[in-house]
């Protein structure tokens, strides 16, 4: 994908006493008392911020937190405990800055943070007029965001749309560089493994992804869907029986490809939903009637694991257990560590999936790890996500 890249135009020159908005995503949790409880994003935003700080640029960067109502700020929208994190982190001044669209005093060399941008009247439907706004702002746009990049507002779409330049930040730049590696132009084979507790949310993901990968490993209340449609009984599991025909049409897609849907051999089963469930391991042909699966078996996961180990590439998208509770997290534990040690390519997103990458402290054994939940997810279904779209048409403009 051809799209501008802000490293780029800081080799060439052209950052230097220019006025640089940052399109961050500094959405982080804060608890009752309004103070960060996690600054994972904070500190991811800093390289595109001092990267412009370094090129001498005049600098400033926004962002949304939490839901607020637009044209109505109140004090928990504000971006305060941000800027001060930030500006710990920094070793700088940060200000923060109210009711900026009309104008923003900042000098090269400068940085400050605009005020939670979905408090802007026209931010979520893209409002022309707001966009246009923002954009005057500016010489240069540099979306770095990657969680807000399947949506189009005014601050993620609208003022790229009129920015005098647009370009992607180093956070984005590395999404679209991993995404194209997993996606676009993998090594084979391309192994693909969904899981989670319903086909109805991921249907589009299995039938896009049944079009591309060699395997396609479904886990989870998914993969009961799927031994359903395989003839199995899976007792009182979670499962979605209407979608049988959908999950046969995966199958059947895949089948035609000369690719497959590894089918559990052997899973983990309790009697109930809980942690301290006796667990018991059975074939895949004997799960009783009054049985919950909630984990795949060791056979299953000893073979996903040797084809993960094999793979060229990887892409993860949730646990095939129930992780959380220890006596059924063998399984995502073996294909995490599976994962880890497999010298493919590995691109992981989601939250139960950075969870589980967590817990088994896998982090530098996998090759990318994305944090935009809704827009990694939308990737997988195959959609162009308009922040990608309106970058590369940008480039592409003399």
């Amino acid at each position: 994908m051809n799209v501008i890249r802000f490293q780029d135009l800081i080799v060439q020159g052209r950052v230097a006493g220019r006025r640089v908005f940052i399109r961050a995503d500094l959405n982080v949790p804060l608890n009752d008392a309004g103070q960060i409880t996690e600054d994972t994003r904070v500190r991811a935003s800093l390289p595109a911020i001092r990267m412009a700080l370094d090129a001498g640029a005049a600098v400033m960067v926004t962002s949304h937190l939490g839901r607020p109502t637009e044209g109505e700020f109140k004090p928990a929208d504000s971006l305060a405990p941000v800027a001060a994190r930030m500006a710990e982190l920094l070793g700088r001044d940060v200000p923060l800055v109210a009711n900026w669209v009309d104008g923003v005093d900042v000098k090269p060399g400068q940085v400050v943070l605009l005020e939670n941008c979905r408090v802007n009247k026209g931010e979520k439907k893209n409002n022309e007029e707001l966009s246009k706004k923002m954009a005057a702002l500016c010489d240069i746009f540099v979306h770095d965001a990657f969680g807000t990049a399947h949506r189009a507002e005014a601050s993620t779409y609208g003022i790229a749309q009129f920015a005098p330049v647009a370009c992607a930040g180093p956070l984005l730049a590395a999404e679209i560089d991993a995404i194209s590696k997993a996606l676009a132009n993998p090594k084979r084979p391309l192994l693909a493994i969904v899981a989670g507790s319903k086909v109805s949310t991921k249907l589009t993901i299995l039938q896009s992804l049944a079009k591309n990968v060699d395997g396609l490993i479904v886990g989870g209340g998914i993969a009961n869907t799927f031994m359903l449609a395989a003839g199995l009984k899976i007792g009182k599991s979670l499962a979605e029986p209407d979608l049988v025909g959908e999950a046969k049409a995966v199958i059947d897609a895949m089948q035609a490809r000369g690719a497959a849907v590894p089918i559990p051999t052997d899973v983990v089963c309790a009697k109930t939903f809980a942690a301290d469930a006796s667990a018991t391991v059975k074939a895949a042909t004997d799960v009783a009637d009054d049985d919950l699966i909630l984990d795949i078996g060791p056979q299953t996961a000893a073979t996903l694991a040797a084809q993960l180990k094999a793979a060229g590439t990887i892409v993860w998208n949730g646990p095939v257990g129930v992780f959380e509770f220890d006596a059924f997290a063998k399984g995502t534990e073996t294909i995490a560590r599976a994962i880890a040690e497999s010298p493919a390519f590995s691109i992981a997103g989601g939250g139960d999936t950075l969870a589980a990458i967590a817990k088994y402290g896998i982090e530098k054994d996998v090759g990318y790890i994305s944090t935009g939940g809704g827009a990694f997810l939308e990737v997988l279904e195959g959609k162009t996500l308009p922040a990608f779209e309106i970058l590369a048409r940008r480039a592409a403009q003399p």
